[in-house]
Parts: C-alpha cells; structure tokens; sequence
C-alpha cells in the first residue's frame, strides 16, 4: 500500500514538493544518517521513510512504504506502539528501545525517539531511530562479565572460609576447590622440601593415582628457579612442543612421574608462596591445547596464595598440638611430683616407723596407721584423676557422685582437710555438663586448697528433676565476693565454663564465714539456652 496522492498533498512539503523545492525539507529528509519513518497514527501504516530506514530494515524505500509495523517488529515491541501513538496525542514525545526485524528475518535493536504532527487534519507520528545492537550487545557482554566476576569472587571468597576452616592440611581439598574455578583434566599438589617436589595429593587417571607417593627431584638450582617462574603462573600451551619451558617440564620426569602428562597438551604450574618464600606448587594439566588463559592463571594464584597459608597454619597447628602435647606431659609429671608422689613418700615413711610406733605407743600407732590410710586413699583418688585427664571419656562414663567422691579423697589426701560427699536424688548430666562440673568443683577444692585455710569440706549434689544442683562449701576464712583484687580471674572463668553448658554459678562468701559455690543446671534452661 501506498499513500495516496492527496495524503502526500496534506503533508505539504517532503512528498509533494521534493521537485520543486530541491533545497527544502526533503533534502534534509533523505541526507539524515538516521533512519525517519512516518506512520499514520490511525492504520499505524508507514506513509513516509528515507533512504536510511529503509536500508535499515532492508527493504527498498518504495516497499518499506505501506508496511504495517508487525512486519518490522517484534511482537514485544510492536505491543508498545499503542503507547507511541497515545503519549503522541496527548502532545508529549516517547523514547523507547525496540526490537525491529530486517526483511532477512535477522533481528536488532533501535533506540526510538517519536512526536506527533499534523498532516491536514490526520496525525502523524515522525520517529527518529537508531541502531543500537552493538551497545546493546556491548552491555550484555559488561552485564555477563561483571556476574561472571561476583561469582569468581564469591566462589574465591568460599574457598577461602573452607580452607581456613581447615586446621589439619587436607592436600585433596586443595585440590578440589581449585577445580571449582580452573577446570583440569591431571593435577598435583607439591611441597618443596630443599629441592625435591614431593606429591601430597594428585587427581587424575589411575595411573597417576598408583604413583603416589612420589618426589621430582630438582637437579641444580636452576631447574627451581626456571620452574618457580619469579613466584609468578607458568602457561605451556603444548607440553610436547619444542618451547624451553615444556622441555625443561619433560626433562624432570622420570617412569613414575611422566603419568603427569598422560594424554594432557597444556600445563600450568602454580607456585605456593608466603611471604616471598615459595613452598610448593600445584602442577595442573588439560587434554587440550593452551586450555589455560591468564586470566585463569590469576584466580589459580588467588587461590594458591590462600592455599599457602592454610599449609602453613597447619604446620603451625601441628606444632602446637605437639608442643602442648609436650606441656601436658610436663604438667601431669608435675602433678605425679607434686600430689602423688609426696602422698607416697609420706605414706612410705609412716609405714617404716608404724611397727617400732606401736609397740610404743598403740593409740600412737592408730593414729598413724589412720594417716597412712588417708595418704594411699589420696594418692589413688589423685591417681584416678590423672588418668581421667589422660582418657577424658572416663569423666563422661563414670557417675557424677563417684567422681566427686574422687576429687573429695585426693583434696583430703594432700591437705588433710576432710571432705563429706553426699549426693541426693538420682538422676544423669549430659557429656559436656558432667565434665564442666567436674572441672568447676576440681577447681573449687584447689582454691579453698590454696587459700581457704578450711578445716572442713562439704560437696552436696542433688538431683531433682530436670533440675542439678552441686554444693561446695568450706568454713575457711572466706572473702569478698564484691572486692575481688584485681588480676585474680578465676571466679570470672569458672562463671564463663558453667554459662558455655547453661549452667549458673553463685558464691556466697564473708570473711571469716567461709565460702560457698553453688552451681545450678536446669535442664529446660539449657535447652532454651540452645
């Protein structure tokens, strides 16, 4: 369909005057660069277009002329068009991003600009349109690569949490969360030991599997330094080329370490390094050619570096547990010397003049024989402790009465202040509240021990219910709760220990009065406390 010659006539200018006019608005109409379409408001037919539109769609301008605008336009957009010509008549201009259709079905995108006028006594609407398909794809791509990069950095952000989560060295998590962001066909995880290489895990095919555990050996130091590559990633693209770096890779395997390349082109070697002092490596292989890309190579290093100082924290981990392994030796030796063995040698020396001691004096001897018994009672209830300090899970299977009875003994066995154990009720503590009790009267009787000055101890536990509650008082010289000296912190720790269980812990204490700690379990109460 055409416009028809009286149409053209009402638009007084670019159609019926382009011949006699050749320096009017015509001229202007068909130099502009952008594409011009004029629809009749009403049918939404295109009754006027200049060259630049109708190159645009791909027509000539003769046949864009007439076409309905479903013929251009996407359905999508084409359902906005009633809002063009609405907003035109209302007198305002309308802008808006559409997809057209070139007569080759190929799709694109147009920024559309749109206002009204009067031809006669029809509306019109002129849009002014533009392609934009490049900046569109341009900010598709920025849009795809910046997700890309928060995922990168999500994903870096929780191997992170996951390896410094991980106190003991787990080689083969490394190397699993390194495949979370580098894909790999082979891959070794290496620790430098002077200038051997030694696996600490591998992932691969079977084969490289069965050679663990193995060591490439470093000839010479420029081997080291060729493979550390300046603490930076080293890309091969073909492990098999002639290229320096993949033969000096080659020359370094032996039988049982030439698996590493086992139906694999590139290679990637990652150093580990902490604080400029390299550690180890990961070797990483793909069965295709230059399958690894720098920026590849960046997050491998991200991750390595994170991947070094998990290494090192475990180190440092294993040395603590070996050194406070070696400590709690020392203090149960201490303990052994200290509580023990004193109680012995006592007991070893009444038990040398307990003969002659009787025959002397019988009452004398009762006496005595009643210390002996009170030591050897000690001694086997400190005993008992100490073992309970080297297999914890006698504290947890043993029952809550017994086990003060025990602390009870070994107090009166190395002090001499006696001590009645009375339990009430009958009832049980879960694993982690019987040890906390059992640590806070353990440290409950070594302070009355070492400051009370007591004559005479009571521990009381009583069951009732859901409800625990443990006793321990002593008539020592007592204190003040409120005017703790500073620096003295061990009423505030006992507190923190029975808080962690849900457990509360009052003392009630004046001085010259004595001292009573009472710490009280419900069992309700603990579980709101979860």
């Amino acid at each position: 369909m055409t416009p028809s010659p009286d149409f053209d006539a009402q638009l007084g200018g670019p159609f019926s005057q382009a011949d006699h006019a050749p320096g009017g608005y015509e001229r202007i109409f068909e130099a502009m660069g952008d594409g011009l379409i004029i629809h009749d408001a009403e049918t939404g037919l295109v009754v006027g277009s200049n060259p630049a539109a109708a190159a645009l769609h791909g027509y000539a301008r003769e046949e864009l002329i007439g076409l309905h605008p479903t013929t251009f336009m996407q359905p999508d957009s084409y359902a906005r068009f009633s809002e063009w010509v609405q907003a035109v008549r209302a007198g305002d201009e309308f802008e808006a991003t559409a997809i057209h259709v070139r007569r080759d079905g190929t799709a694109f995108s147009v920024e559309v600009r749109s206002a009204g006028f009067l031809a006669g006594d029809r509306l019109c609407l002129v849009s002014v349109m533009r392609d934009v398909s490049a900046r569109i794809e341009a900010e598709r791509l920025l849009r795809e690569e910046v997700a890309a990069r928060r995922r990168e950095q999500s994903t870096l952000l929780e191997i992170s949490q996951t390896l410094a989560s991980a106190l003991d060295l787990k080689p083969g998590l490394i190397l699993d969360q390194l495949r979370v962001i580098v894909e790999y066909s082979h891959a070794v995880l290496f620790a430098l030991q002077e200038l051997d290489l030694v696996a600490l895990a591998v992932r691969g095919p079977q084969r490289l599997k069965a050679a663990m555990p193995f060591r490439i050996r470093l000839e010479g130091p420029e081997n080291l330094v060729a493979l550390l590559n300046g603490h930076r990633p080293q890309r091969i693209a073909d492990v098999w080329s002639d290229e320096p770096a993949a033969q000096v890779l080659r020359s370094l395997l032996d039988d049982r370490t030439e698996a590493l390349l086992e139906g694999v082109l590139a290679w990637m070697w990652v150093p580990l390094a902490v604080k400029g002092r390299v550690i180890g490596g990961m070797g990483i292989a793909h069965a295709e050619r230059d399958a690894f890309t720098t920026h590849q190579a960046d997050l491998a290093l991200t991750m390595a570096n994170q991947a070094a100082i998990t290494m090192v924290n475990a180190e440092l981990y294993e040395q603590a547990q070996t050194l406070a392994t070696l400590e709690e030796r020392q203090r149960l030796a201490q303990n052994l010397h200290d509580a023990v063995n004193q109680s012995l040698f006592s007991a070893g020396l009444i038990a040398e003049v307990l003969p002659r001691l009787w025959e002397r004096d019988a009452d004398e001897g009762r006496r005595s024989l009643e210390d002996l018994r009170r030591l050897t009672r000690g001694a086997m209830a400190e005993m008992r402790g100490l073992l309970a300090e080297l297999r914890p899970v006698v504290l947890t299977d043993t029952e809550m009465g017994d086990l003060l009875q025990q602390l009870g003994d070994a107090l009166t066995g190395r002090s001499n202040i006696p001590v009645a154990v009375n339990v009430s009720g009958q009832g049980s503590l879960p694993a982690e509240v019987q040890v906390a009790f059992y640590r806070l009267c353990q440290e409950a009787l070594n302070n009355i021990a070492k400051h009370a000055r007591a004559s005479q101890v009571e521990i009381d536990l009583q069951f009732d219910g859901g409800v625990v509650e443990l006793h321990i008082r002593d008539d020592g010289r007592g204190f003040d709760p409120a005017h703790i000296p500073s620096g003295h912190y061990g009423l505030s720790m006992m507190r923190e220990r029975a808080e962690a269980v849900g457990a509360r812990l009052t003392v009630a204490s004046r001085p010259d009065h004595g001292t009573e700690i009472t710490i009280r379990w419900t069992e309700n109460g603990a579980q709101n406390a979860l």
